[in-house]
């Protein structure tokens, strides 16, 4: 899988992106991130890329020009890309379901705001997703980039030592992952659930289920009235 950022301080990235898990699958070559500075499309002695809004609000604005240079070149050296995303708080909700879906791209361009924000126009005619990871606001879309290829990177074959991994996550399901425990069995009077040692498959998937399906309700019930809706649309489920 291939991915670009574009981005105005891309040194924000270096580490999130070169480290763990994205680390690793960049060193397998299971994972191509680049990671481009948008100040080296711009053409001015300051290599400026932005400009104050029109209108009466404060701030500085990503201006076209740089941006529009950037994905066509970079279009004309990697390829086209399956999306152009832009982190924004006025997109999608950065979901599992969503994350699944964009690692079965091949390439992915992700355009990092900052400031205020990006001219209008490239969001009109280049972005084809905005993306957000949630309801606050951060000072550029580097960090949220960095989310994102996280959040992708996880669920590319190969890149997670157990294949089996990603697939017991957190949402995965539509629930909350249940509890894990590993050695000691007992840390000071605290004991593992005794069905975790038990080596009953079934009786541990039964109780992780249980278990999962509580901190749900208890911890997100959003999610668990979506799943209980989803599961059984003609509400036939028995909430314990």
């Amino acid at each position: 899988m291939q991915i670009d950022i574009v981005a105005v301080v891309p040194e924000l990235l270096d580490s999130p992106l070169g480290f763990s898990i994205v680390g690793r699958a960049r060193q397998k070559g299971l994972l191509d991130v680049q990671v481009h500075s948008l100040r080296d499309y711009a053409h001015d002695a300051c290599r400026n890329v932005d400009d104050y809004a029109f209108g009466p609000d404060a701030g500085m604005v990503l201006t076209p020009g740089p941006l529009f240079e950037a994905v066509e070149s970079l279009q004309a050296q990697r390829g086209p890309y399956d999306e152009i995303i832009y982190p924004s708080p006025d997109g999608e909700l950065l979901t599992q379901p969503l994350a699944n879906t964009l690692s079965l791209n091949q390439r992915i361009l992700i355009l990092c705001g900052h400031y205020k924000g990006i001219d209008h126009r490239v969001r009109e005619h280049i972005v084809t997703r905005e993306i957000s990871v949630g309801d606050y606001v951060l000072s550029g879309g580097e960090l949220a980039a960095a989310v994102l290829v996280d959040a992708v990177a996880r669920l590319i074959p190969g890149v997670l030592g157990d294949e089996t991994s990603a697939l017991s996550d957190s949402f995965q399901d539509g629930l909350l992952a249940p509890p894990v425990y590993t050695r000691p069995a007992d840390f000071r009077g605290w004991a593992v659930p005794k069905v975790l040692l038990s080596g009953n498959h079934r009786d541990v998937a039964l109780w992780q289920h249980e278990a999962a399906l509580q901190r749900t309700k208890a911890l997100r019930p959003e999610l668990y009235q979506r799943y209980v809706a989803h599961s059984n649309p003609k509400g036939e489920h028995d909430e314990a």
